[in-house]
């Protein structure tokens, strides 16, 4: 398979048809993967049905369906969705409903790693070295050779799960922290095998997943990755004793895709950056609501989060197309089409997005606030989003995600 050609001028507009693989776009609006909070049992609800209906009817043309984990252990904690047979019928009920809005219905295949609650999943996190899980408070299992030779395979047989239940495109999570990313991380791999070390070998798992997903499904759907550009941790260079101590930054992502570019399995990669671990506020940039997010638990995490509140989420200043100053630097490293996430939430972002090459945009918190969004964009360009970037939203996703200042439990 060889690397996909870019298919944006700057005289195409956000709501131009677009290709994505053997796909063919409505237009290039993107819901990106938020987790939904919407799925006690693990299993699809008709919240969740109802969640990606109403943003397919809003008018992006690709719903993704957030963190469906490949297996148990790799959820978040146990009310995440994991890819099995019994999830199939749920799964084809709410793709049927993203099909019927005449949108496209991504799946976010995903291990968390380290940001799995061990407690919650009964299951040891795992990670590239023995690092800390701090959702199960423990340190994680380091994984082995034997380990990862399951993990290619247990991303084919979520794969194939996906695309069985009616997923036309497979975003494969390779960004805050989560299992692929810390394998990334020179901060997070520790390793001396063929998966630590040098960039290349850090890069190794990354790219034999997305092998191994693409040799399973061929041309039945897309496949991109959303890709760390910076962890938000660290500086580069060497710390005390010569060791570095920086996380992944935008040099190394614009040498992974490159790799990823060179190996051809690719039909796009989505920009991201933040940690889960670390810093998960540098992803969502603007308010950092602390309180919210400590009342979202109870316990040990809950004084933990009133104490390192100030430390953990930090406050980024937000403004429109936030992450584009790193994505350009991806963008000018790769031809593969590129979706910019980040701060996209009118149509001057999407002409500035388009105009600087990127083929797609991602839109999250500005559509939980208003789905319809696209709809009144394409109606009148003048259009401006209600988001105010509280980030409130950000803590709902402990118990079903939404924007409390369109529910009313918060004033605009």
């Amino acid at each position: 398979m060889t690397s996909p050609q870019r298919n944006t001028t700057p005289a195409d507009g956000p709501f131009s048809p677009a290709t994505l693989g053997p796909l063919t776009l409505r237009n290039r609006l993107i819901k990106c993967a938020t987790f939904e909070g919407m799925t006690p049992d693990a299993l699809v609800t008709d919240d969740l049905i109802e969640f990606h209906r109403e943003v397919a009817a809003g008018g992006v043309a690709m719903s993704t369906v957030a963190y469906c984990a490949i297996a148990p252990e790799g959820r978040t904690d146990r009310h995440q969705i994991w890819l099995r047979p019994e999830a199939m019928p749920g799964l084809r009920r709410l793709t049927d409903a993203i099909h019927a809005e005449g949108a496209i219905a991504a799946a976010q295949l995903g291990h968390a790693g380290p940001v799995a609650n061990s407690v919650s999943n009964r299951a040891k996190a795992l990670g590239p070295s023995r690092i800390p899980a701090p959702m199960g408070m423990s340190v994680t299992h380091k994984v082995s050779l034997d380990d990862i030779a399951g993990l290619h395979a247990t991303f084919r047989r979520a794969a194939r799960i996906a695309v069985d239940s009616g997923f036309d495109g497979l975003e494969i999570h390779c960004g805050h922290n989560y299992l692929i990313s810390c394998f990334l991380s020179p901060l997070l791999n520790h390793r001396r095998d063929g998966y630590g070390g040098s960039l290349v070998n850090r890069a190794r798992l990354a790219r034999e997943v997305v092998e191994s997903v693409r040799e399973e499904v061929g041309d039945e759907a897309a496949v991109w990755v959303k890709l760390n550009m910076y962890d938000g941790v660290g500086r580069p260079g060497p710390g005390r004793g010569g060791r570095r101590w920086s996380g992944f930054n935008i040099d190394e992502a614009c040498s992974v895709a490159q790799l990823l570019e060179s190996d051809g399995h690719l039909d796009a990669i989505e920009p991201t950056a933040g940690s889960s671990l670390l810093n998960p506020m540098y992803l969502f940039h603007g308010d950092a609501p602390r309180a919210a997010f400590a009342d979202a638990f109870r316990g040990t995490m809950r004084w933990g989060l009133k104490a390192a509140g100030p430390f953990f989420l930090k406050h980024y200043d937000y403004h429109d197309g936030y992450l584009l100053p790193l994505a350009r630097q991806l963008r000018a490293a790769v031809d593969l089409p590129l979706i910019l996430l980040g701060g996209v939430t009118d149509r001057a972002s999407m002409d500035t997005a388009l105009a600087e090459g990127f083929d797609f945009v991602a839109m999250g918190r500005a559509l939980l606030r208003e789905p319809d969004l696209p709809l009144r964009i394409a109606a009148d360009a003048t259009t401006t989003s209600a988001c105010t970037h509280c980030n409130l939203c950000m803590p709902t996703i402990y118990s079903h995600t939404r924007c409390p200042v369109r529910t009313g439990e918060v004033l605009a």
